[in-house]
């Protein structure tokens, strides 16, 4: 169940010749995919491209109508191998995953592929997600690019463009025989946009049809000696034939005054950033229109030679826009540079940040100085490109609590991280191996655990050097989410800890959904889905495996009994890895399909009953152990009012799910009876009306009682 249906924008998908077709990046890229006859397309969700992901679910009937094949890929590496199936026949085929992390995974079949080149187009769609906002490492998809030798597209921010470099990308493909990357990143994924439309083709030949007309190519199977003939295949046809195509084409685009005696080379993706900058410092209008000469590679790579030395002859500087680290690009004009005897002034990093995203001000910054230096007489005198002056932000550190991220309200993740906290204050710490997913966000407070992350479904194996001689000495505690789970860890990680005889404890967090990357269904999904295979059991794969300790706790908001299965896994004399498996549903995929149920109950006249969760602040001793121990969202503070009282009590918020968490830490810890569970009743029967009529009366009858009995001062 993905966080958002495109159900409705799919639909448009249908469009034919001469239609406008209005929507974001992601839709465009899926509507350009139909329209270059694609074959099959694949792929694994992440940020920015989880939506496309979602799209592609969505658009199946459509997909199916054209023949197309479309799969939900078990991991990027999955993907990617995918793409074998243009090795031998001429099928365009199309995956997508998040990079840089998804490309690591894929990068042995990634090698593999580009090795014995392609027949048909080989599109690879990478989402690249980098900046400060960014969940992942700060690296380059660029350098897979250079090693493996497949093209990279990286296309302007806008749907023609975005859309054209789709058809762009599979005709490279097939004229160099090479797999082609198109880079989006977030700037592409979700601008809105429109483009003419075109009709949607069939592929020329369908898997179905290969399958039925099997081929094979000695020269394209990577081996021994083929492998010799393919790396000289690479330099002396391939990247020829791509660098033709690359001019023959036009895929870069030079805009401005070439007669201008500075310039700038840019890659596509930057290009809406640098305009808006140009326009910024007075010498670009809202169109893009500038004096400036500009040379926009929507292919970054290969570079063509000639292309990049006319474009610098004549010119006194030129500034490289090449965001991230290394500075790939830059280093690959100076050599052309430098080879032809060129004095041309090359600017790029240092006149530009050395790493970090390019943000508008910062783009503002660099070309600003740069044409200060080399061009003073292109910037108006009196254009000042500067933000508004920042309002003073007073310091509130010493007086707020630090809100770091962490899980949301209801998360049945957090009662385990609870659980974990409450074993250690009993056993003592331990060495805790974290993992890729939500569950990562225990590292940060109230729980401040685990040591490392090392790589989706890596958690336990990441522990795997932890290995305790004495059998009775301390073990190591390592998580993994069901959706690392079943994308590398069922082998990596927990076929690796029964082989080496790990003594180690493993906890699975299953929440039913790969939940980090939008809430897609997984092999272990417990709602049914009718394209896929849900409801595996992820008890049964380990035990396959030949785990021999395993207890399943289908309710994580059980505290005590996490704690007292961490703790039995963390002393029982058993050998081999000991493994739980902790089980409840995502809260927003839960709140996602249940609140349309129960608004629909609710306006149809049904009873419903929604718990709530409070604390009684008379009984409440305002200590706040609770948060510490369970860190929700809705758990806050209130000053009661009362002058006898120095410390605010705990306060349960509107936001409350009703999950039952903080009343379930509070008793395993033996915190306080301060909380209290209460039911909403809509519709209620006419025997609750009378009861609850009776109870109000009572109650109210008891507090005028005790207010006349106090003791008031004027």
């Amino acid at each position: 169940m993905a966080e958002r249906s495109f159900a409705k924008e799919v639909q448009k998908l249908k469009q034919g010749e001469g239609k406008t077709f209005t929507g974001e990046g992601i839709l465009g890229i899926t509507k350009a995919l139909l329209e270059n006859g694609v074959g099959y397309v694949g792929g694994y969700q992440g940020s920015p491209i989880s939506h496309l992901m979602d799209v592609l679910a969505d658009a199946q009937e459509i997909l199916g109508e054209l023949g197309v094949h479309f799969e939900a890929s078990a991991s990027e590496a999955t993907a990617t191998a995918m793409l074998a199936a243009s090795v031998h026949y001429p099928i365009r085929g199309a995956v997508t995953y998040k990079s840089v992390v998804g490309t690591n995974v894929a990068s042995d079949a990634l090698s593999n592929l580009a090795s014995g080149g392609v027949t048909g187009g080989a599109l690879i769609i990478v989402g690249e997600d980098y900046g400060e906002g960014s969940s992942i490492m700060q690296e380059r998809t660029y350098a897979f690019a250079m090693k493996s030798q497949v093209w990279m597209l990286d296309p302007r921010p806008n749907l023609p463009s975005i859309v054209k470099a789709v058809g762009d990308g599979f005709e490279l493909s097939e004229v160099s025989n090479t797999p082609v990357m198109l880079q989006v990143g977030i700037r592409s994924c979700h601008v809105h946009g429109h483009f003419t439309a075109k009709d949607n083709k069939r592929p020329e030949m369908t898997v179905s049809d290969a399958l039925e007309n099997p081929k094979r190519k000695l020269d394209r199977i990577v081996l021994p000696p083929a492998t010799y003939l393919h790396e000289e295949e690479k330099l002396t046809k391939r990247l020829p034939a791509a660098q033709n195509y690359i001019l023959e084409k036009g895929i870069n685009e030079r805009f401005g005054n070439p007669s201008g005696k500075v310039g700038v080379i840019l890659q596509g993706g930057t290009y809406n950033t640098v305009i808006r900058a140009l326009n910024r410092l007075g010498i670009a209008d809202l169109y893009g229109d500038t004096e400036l000469d500009i040379l926009v590679l929507n292919c970054v790579y290969p570079l063509v030679d000639s292309q990049i030395m006319e474009f610098c002859e004549g010119k006194d500087a030129v500034l490289i826009v090449e965001e991230g680290q290394p500075n790939y690009i830059e280093q690959q004009v100076a050599h052309m540079l430098y080879k032809a005897g060129k004095t041309t002034k090359l600017e790029g990093k240092g006149m530009l940040p050395m790493g970090g995203e390019y943000t508008g001000q910062v783009m503002v910054d660099g070309i600003g100085a740069f044409l200060a230096e080399h061009a003073p007489a292109m910037l108006p005198v009196q254009k000042v490109a500067t933000n508004e002056e920042p309002v003073a932000i007073p310091d509130l550190s010493k007086t707020l609590p630090a809100r770091p991220p962490g899980f949301c309200t209801g998360c049945p993740e957090r009662p385990i991280f609870a659980a974990t906290k409450l074993v250690e204050e009993e056993l003592g710490p331990h060495h805790i191996s974290s993992d890729i997913g939500c569950h990562l966000f225990s590292i940060m407070p109230p729980f401040d655990l685990g040591a490392t992350t090392m790589g989706y479904g890596l958690g336990p194996a990441s522990a795997a050097a932890f290995h305790n001689e004495d059998k009775k000495g301390r073990r190591s505690i390592s998580f993994v989410g069901d959706g690392g789970f079943w994308h590398n860890g069922l082998t990596s990680s927990i076929g690796n800890a029964v082989f080496n005889k790990s003594d180690n404890v493993i906890i699975i967090v299953d929440n039913f959904y790969s939940s980090a990357t939008g809430g897609q269904d997984i092999l272990s999904s417990r709602a049914f889905n009718k394209t896929k295979q849900t409801q595996n059991s992820i008890v049964d794969a380990v035990k396959g495996m030949g785990v021999k300790w395993v207890r399943q706790i289908d309710r994580t908001y059980d505290v005590t009994k996490m704690r007292d299965t961490l703790k039995e896994a963390l002393t029982t004399e058993e050998e081999g890895p000991k493994v739980i498996v902790a089980s409840s549903e995502c809260m927003l995929n839960k709140q996602r399909r249940v609140k349309p149920q129960t608004a629909k109950a609710a306006k149809d006249g049904k009873r419903v009953v929604r718990p709530r969760f409070g604390v009684d602040e008379d009984v409440c001793t305002g200590d706040h152990a609770c948060m510490r121990l369970s860190g929700c969202p809705s758990l806050s503070v209130k000053d009661t009012g009362d002058p006898l009282r120095d410390d605010p009590v705990a306060a349960i918020d509107q936001t409350c799910v009703g999950c039952g968490n903080c009343g379930e830490v509070a008793d395993a810890a033996v915190l306080c009876p301060s909380f209290y569970q209460a039911e909403i009743v809509t519709n209620p029967s006419a025997k609750e009306k009378r009861r609850a009529s009776r109870a109000r009366k009572i109650i109210s009858w008891l507090q005028s009682r005790r207010d006349a009995k106090r003791v008031a001062f004027a």
